[in-house]
């Protein structure tokens, strides 16, 4: 396999009835992958696992759980996805990584049934007006081929996939297709929209109303939360429209619709949810807010934080991801500079003063602030918070939510917990100058006090709390440090490839003029099964951390401008979004497409 250079198999050979051992070693040994002095233990040790294996195996499973390396360069392990792509090219049809994001499961999983399915190890694909799509792991037995085409009225397009992602997706396609057929059946388009803003009447349809609890319903709700920490999904939108409604995740900052699914079967499923979320099913009008703690699969914790609000065709409903594991990452896992994480641990272990977090919605503020009282929250010290609502509950905190219903606000938060005893306190966000001051009054009183702003950069956080109109002396006595954020998606390590130099203009606008070095070689996106072919997978932080320094304060005390405060900022050795970009896109991390999109130009100054 040189690697993927396998020879077809010529025209003239007898295809065998189906694929196994025997066909696969004398075709690996054809193609030099493996030794012929190798060839005879290597398949009786295949034998062996097929023979002990629970259940049928396919053959292409058993070599691969023998762990073969090839003896072609670049002597790759020879792993199932890498085997599939071999046969594939042996027997000239095309490999497919089966991604369920592209699928639409409940219009093709029409065409045959799971047992069917199961019966040839098949799995439809993709149906158009002229063909069926269809995934198989044997590529010879297609005796179902004429039977099927005549069934869907389509021409057949055959695909290789690997053997384990058909049989897990048979069961799941299928199962779940089933539930929300049957969950159709009762006609309740009508009531499913019987409090929207934009009605739609439709005469002689049962007035029946599914029930939350139904099993189909529970169903389909437990396989969307399994299939979103699948896909690693940070949100699960749920958003009605007339006739039908859409499901969608948000997967490294970007939006990927899944599928859709009648209107009725979404107001069960918004039901259900808010049902287990400890929320009002009745009220749909206004506005709601709910938690739900799950399991993954594996056995891990994970927190839901719900929104649901009304829309012109229903009740919209947002699921907050939140991976309890996230806290215990260290700085430079979340993408901290060396350099940047000891600054910041600095600041952090301060007895008293603020340290403020700025940046916009999905930054990545409250990720960084948790893992940050994580690391500060030993048995010796008191950690409180008061948030709105609360992120992660976090036992090693003592958290408090805001409660505007019974005037409980953020500065009443903050004042209630002066009379706790605390060591640290952690504001969610200071919205307005009663905020402000009894933040201040908190650091002033002998307390380390971090929050959250909404700034394009750290130094536009001091000028914010100006324009609040809070004095620019308690500033200079409390203030300690700003830091400001970005993510930016991460290019897949499995399929980046080198894309030459950075043209002169691009290197500019990242920050050329600051005397940084230019790379040699950077990064792009290709595109590969590991990352659903975007070429990218998972984010980084980009940081721009501020400590306030004698010469900055006295410039606060100056009312000096932000142009100024950026300058001093620099002097004290805060690195712009853009310089912090810059280094990560050096590194190979991401790309300046990336960080060109969520920073700001730099200032001429």
């Amino acid at each position: 396999m040189n690697d993927n250079a396998a020879q077809p198999v010529p025209r003239s050979t007898a295809r065998p009835r189906r694929l196994d051992l025997q066909t696969i070693f004398s075709w690996l040994l054809s193609d030099g992958i493996v030794d012929k002095d190798k060839v005879k233990a290597h398949f009786a040790q295949a034998q062996g696992i097929l023979k002990n294996a629970v259940g049928s195996m396919h053959p292409l499973t058993a070599v691969a759980q023998c762990k073969l390396v090839s003896s072609q360069p670049p002597h790759r392990l020879l792993t199932l996805d890498i085997l599939g792509e071999w046969c594939a090219a042996k027997v000239g049809l095309p490999f497919v990584r089966v991604d369920p994001l592209k699928i639409d499961f409940t219009r093709v999983a029409d065409v045959m049934s799971a047992s069917y399915a199961a019966r040839f190890n098949i799995l439809p694909l993709e149906m158009s007006a002229t063909t069926l799509t269809v995934a198989t792991s044997d590529p010879f037995a297609t005796e179902w081929d004429s039977e099927i085409a005549k069934v869907s009225r389509r021409r057949i397009e055959l695909v290789l996939a690997n053997p384990l992602d058909i049989a897990q997706y048979i069961s799941q396609f299928f199962s779940l297709a089933k539930s929300i057929r049957d969950a159709s059946k009762t006609n309740a388009q009508d009531t499913a929209l019987r409090s929207n803003f934009e009605q739609l009447v439709e005469l002689g349809k049962a007035n029946k109303q599914f029930d939350a609890n139904d099993q189909h319903i529970v169903n389909i709700v437990d396989w969307l939360w399994g299939y979103a920490f699948e896909q690693r999904a940070s949100d699960i939108h749920l958003e009605p429209k007339r006739e039908f409604a859409t499901i969608r995740f948000r997967i490294d900052g970007v939006l990927h619709q899944v599928y859709q699914v009648p209107a009725a079967v979404m107001l069960a499923m918004t039901a259900r949810i808010k049902l287990l979320g400890r929320m009002d099913v009745i009220e749909k009008r206004r506005p709601q807010d709910g938690r739900i703690k799950t399991r993954t699969q594996g056995g891990q914790e994970v927190e839901l934080r719900l929104s649901t609000m009304p829309t012109a065709f229903g009740e919209k409903l947002v699921m907050r991801i939140f991976d309890p594991e996230v806290v215990v990452k260290t700085l430079p896992e979340l993408g901290f500079p060396p350099d940047d994480a000891q600054r910041w641990d600095a600041l952090t272990n301060r007895p008293h003063g603020i340290i403020l977090v700025t940046g916009p919605t999905g930054s990545g503020k409250t990720t960084t602030l948790y893992t940050t009282l994580k690391a500060l929250a030993t048995s010796e010290v008191n950690v409180c918070t008061v948030e709105d609502p609360i992120e992660m509950v976090e036992a090693s905190f003592n958290q408090m939510q805001v409660q505007p219903g019974i005037d409980l606000s953020f500065a009443d938060g903050v004042r209630a917990l002066m009379r706790q005893d605390p060591d640290i306190i952690m504001v969610g966000e200071i919205r307005d100058l009663a905020t402000a001051e009894m933040a201040i009054q908190a650091a002033l009183t002998g307390h380390l006090v971090l929050s959250t702003l909404h700034t394009n950069d750290a130094p536009s956080a001091i000028m914010r709390l100006l324009e609040l109109g809070v004095p620019d002396y308690l500033l200079e006595a409390t203030m300690i440090g700003v830091m400001a954020q970005r993510l930016v998606r991460t290019l897949c390590p499995d399929c980046k490839a080198p894309d030459g130099e950075l043209s002169d203009d691009v290197w500019d606008s990242l920050g050329g003029a600051w005397n940084f070095p230019k790379p040699a070689t950077v990064y792009r996106p290709i595109g590969c099964p590991e990352c659903r072919q975007t070429g990218y997978r998972g984010r980084t932080g980009l940081y721009e951390l501020l400590t306030v320094s004698q010469e900055f304060t006295r410039l606060i005390g100056d009312s000096a401008d932000l142009a100024r405060l950026r300058q001093q900022s620099v002097a004290d050795g805060m690195k712009p979004l853009r310089i912090a970009g810059a280094t990560k896109i050096a590194e190979g991390v991401t790309t300046a497409e990336e960080v060109l999109k969520v920073t700001a130009a730099l200032s001429a100054s």
